[in-house]
């Protein structure tokens, strides 16, 4: 059951990578690009609709809402557009991952929080 789940977060997260691909491509209608990347960086953003500390809802919007909204935005997006962009998000997948990438993106969303933070007590904090 475990590998069927496992399979199935893999799929999504490919027809996610596929649709950000298919929202660049030039022959894609503009309101379907405006849908698929809104879509894409829900689904890459760290913020749900429904918070996932919500017993049973919290997971609502990532198991039935986000299916459902690719699904439909992939009928917005033409066929061919589509098999192409799944093929280059296949191909994508297959590339190693840059663990210095990954750092460094971690270091610039901590600095962010840290000048925040900053921002925050240096406007906001005691007199």
């Amino acid at each position: 059951m475990f590998s069927r789940l496992r399979q199935w977060a893999r799929t999504i997260k490919r027809e996610v990578h596929a649709l950000y691909i298919a929202a660049r491509h030039p022959r894609t209608p503009w309101y379907a690009k405006a849908l698929a990347l809104v879509i894409a960086a829900y689904a890459l953003s760290p913020i749900d609709l429904i918070p996932d500390f919500i017993p049973i809802l919290g997971f609502l919007d990532d198991v039935i809402l986000l299916p459902l909204a690719i699904a439909g935005v992939l009928k917005l997006v033409p066929a061919d557009v589509m098999s192409e962009s799944r093929a280059t998000a296949a191909v994508v997948a297959q590339l190693p991952v840059s663990r210095a990438a990954s750092a460094a993106i971690v270091l610039i969303w901590v600095a962010a929080i840290g000048l925040t933070g900053w921002l925050a007590y240096r406007y906001f904090g005691p007199p």
